[in-house]
């Protein structure tokens, strides 16, 4: 049976370089103090043992987490909190700017030491392909030549370079910085654009999170949602996330409060009716040998197997239970899984 995996694995048959083929947690939860790191990560443990997957990653922020003058102090924080991980767990470091004087630091401090152990590591402000290459050469040169690249694309030019920036092949994801793209206008945008109505109406905050999108699936990489800082309004931040999920092609979200990431796991699963109708036709597409098939009085061949497959990849993204006739294709971890 393992031996046949390979023949019948649906992600090899189904998924290519334009299909989404690499499969990540659909939240990322950033925290950047001492005491808010150690409750995130073990937050993480806890909902991995409750789902059976680790459904949200931890990413340790050293941008907006390192007071000024303390950012060595605090890289060598994040590198001892993200090797004392539990294995299971899925950490993720966000460094500074490549044009800050903290990043070669940064860089040399944690991915020598713990780049093995990272699931990726967070680059803001990324301008161009130009400082892309900036971060891989600081990566090779720590050892971390396999560690995978996000990057937040945070103003108007760097928008406009989406997909030059998601072409290359150590980027895994693009996530959209709401705040820094607002205020990287001059007040052209008002203030509303950084709300959570205001961030899904204003025209150029529109574009630019389609762009992005767009971006990420032309080169089969993660389109991460930006933040939504009213956090203690979870009915207006799960409406973001299905908005995010539903109409800009988003794929995976931010969270900034412990409090945001069940409302995004909930927003970006897709219903349990989804979910038995994908398992039952995959079900029957594997009987075929991915032949075509008549279901539910539709035909159906590879480019719908493809979708609803997906499907199915969600649902365990977001710790929902499969039927037992797919579970076997979701044994590997997820972080083995791209």
């Amino acid at each position: 049976m393992a031996g046949n995996r390979a023949v019948t694995d649906p992600r090899s048959i189904l998924l290519g370089a334009q299909a989404g083929a690499l499969a990540l947690p659909v939240c990322d939860h950033y925290s950047g103090v001492e005491a808010r790191m150690r409750k995130s990560l073990q937050l993480q443990a806890e909902m991995t043992e409750e789902f059976g997957t680790c459904v949200f990653d931890v990413t340790l922020d050293c941008e907006d987490g390192a007071p000024v003058g303390g950012e060595a102090e605090h890289a060598a924080l994040v590198t001892e909190l993200a090797l004392a991980a539990a294995p299971a767990a899925r950490v993720a470091v966000r460094v500074h700017p490549v044009d800050h004087p903290a990043f070669d630091a940064d860089v040399a401090t944690i991915a020598r030491r713990a780049g093995s152990r990272l699931a990726h590591l967070m680059v803001p402000k990324v301008e161009s392909v130009a400082d892309v290459l900036r971060a891989v050469a600081a990566l090779d040169a720590a050892g971390a030549t396999a560690l995978p690249l996000h990057v937040l694309i945070e103003s108007p030019a760097a928008v406009h370079r989406a997909f030059d920036i998601a072409a290359q092949p150590r980027v895994q994801s693009l996530s959209f910085g709401l705040m820094d793209f607002v205020s990287a206008h001059g007040g052209a945008i008002p203030a509303d654009g950084m709300s959570v109505a205001g961030q899904f109406s204003h025209p150029l905050v529109l574009r630019a999170k389609l762009a992005i999108a767009s971006a990420c699936h032309a080169h089969g990489k993660v389109p991460s949602h930006c933040v939504v800082t009213e956090f203690k309004d979870l009915d207006a931040l799960q409406q973001a996330a299905k908005t995010a999920a539903r109409e800009l092609g988003y794929t995976r979200m931010w969270s900034i409060h412990p409090d945001q990431i069940r409302p995004i796991l909930a927003a970006f699963a897709p219903s349990v009716r989804e979910v038995d109708t994908a398992a039952a036709l995959i079900e029957r597409a594997m009987a075929a040998d991915w032949a075509p098939v008549q279901f539910e009085g539709r035909l159906h061949d590879r480019a719908s197997y493809r979708y609803f497959w997906q499907v199915l990849e969600r649902a365990h993204q977001t710790g929902l239970p499969l039927p037992e006739t797919v579970q076997s294709q979701f044994a590997e971890p997820l972080a083995l899984r791209h």
